[in-house]
């Protein structure tokens, strides 16, 4: 072989060699090490986004509005909330109530809440025009299915997941009607634009007329789907009045009572990074698991957020959380709230 072809087959070689690694690096971005399946756990794919308020109105006493804008905002879909992250690092969760197809711009309403944990408080002293406000990318636990009918209710700051759900529904021709209820009209956002429907809305303000009247959801039409967001107690009375051929579809933006039952103590492999921990008795295992990996990620610390959900590959799960489906129960938990059925439990981290 001449010298040339020699050169030729060397570089070819290389060539191969270096093409051959760098599809293994993309496979696996730890190479050498074996690649690894995309993991629950910590939601490690939801990175922090950043992104700059353009707009910060008040359009119900009481409710901020935020525009939020950045290229790198993926798209969302109506029933979708957001995390962000206030400025003191508090970590809290909002439903997207803009239009999903203004790419690059989300759209907030936060309700100030005098007596809760604070974040609202912060955000309404603190997020201003010209702001950055760090968000993660959407998870949505409230799709809209398909349907040729909707009933929408909604109770307060709960019409922010409802109010693009009404304009997919207009666009794709469905039956819908909304009550909309809350403490008053001047608490109560977006009345204005519901206008823009005529009576397929209905608007209920407490210290006009009491509470919602939910009578005609007995008699919703076959097929009718019902949507609602609010208060728990509105949720529940949509659910006794619904009927039974109408299923209800709910998102909370508060914690219902956790399943309880008797705790005991047990142990805890963490797979990946080869620790074994201890969960007492009476703490939860977010917070033992977060004394050997204090950046494990949560939030409400309630159960109904998702936000400290992670994969369990070994063990029998206590879950005490009312968010998780069946699916999602055969192989995670929520850490804050649940525990483990026998004494020790395998989980992806």
């Amino acid at each position: 072989m001449s010298r040339t072809l020699k050169l030729a087959a060397v570089a070819g070689a290389a060539l191969l060699a270096r093409r051959a690694l760098k599809g293994r690096i993309a496979r696996s971005p730890l190479w050498p090490l074996p690649a690894l399946e995309t993991p629950v756990s910590g939601h490690s794919p939801r990175r922090w986004l950043p992104a700059l308020i353009v707009s910060r109105t008040e359009p119900a006493q009481g409710v901020l509005l935020l525009t939020l804008a950045s290229p790198e905002l993926p798209p969302w879909t109506p029933g979708a909330h957001v995390d962000v992250q206030l400025p003191s690092g508090l970590v809290r969760q909002y439903s997207l109530c803009g239009d999903p197809a203004d790419a690059g711009r989300y759209t907030i309403a936060i309700r100030l809440v005098e007596d809760g944990r604070g974040g609202s408080r912060e955000a309404h002293a603190q997020l201003v025009e010209g702001a950055e406000l760090p968000v993660r990318p959407p998870r949505n636990r409230f799709p809209l299915v398909p349907s040729p009918s909707y009933a929408f209710v909604a109770g307060g700051i709960g019409i922010t997941p409802v109010l693009p759900m009404l304009r997919a529904a207009e666009a794709a021709g469905a039956q819908w009607t909304l009550l909309y209820g809350g403490r008053s009209r001047s608490s109560m956002p977006f009345l204005a634009e519901l206008e823009a429907y005529g009576p397929r809305v209905t608007v209920t303000p407490q210290d006009e007329a009491g509470l919602p009247d939910l009578t005609p959801l007995t008699g919703a039409a076959p097929g009718t789907l019902v949507y609602c967001c609010g208060p728990e107690p509105l949720m529940e009375a949509v659910e006794a009045a619904a009927a039974p051929h109408a299923p209800v579809h709910l998102e909370r933006f508060t914690a219902t009572a956790p399943t309880t039952g008797a705790s005991h103590p047990f142990t805890v492999e963490l797979h990946r990074s080869g620790r074994t921990i201890e969960v007492g008795r009476d703490e939860s295992t977010l917070t033992a698991v977060r004394r050997e990996l204090p950046d494990t990620p949560y939030s409400c610390a309630q159960g109904f957020c998702g936000t400290c959900q992670h994969r369990v590959l070994a063990g029998e799960v206590d879950h005490r959380d009312t968010l998780l489906t069946d699916q999602e129960r055969e192989d995670s938990m929520l850490l804050c709230v649940s525990r483990a059925r026998t004494d020790h439990l395998v989980l992806d981290l």
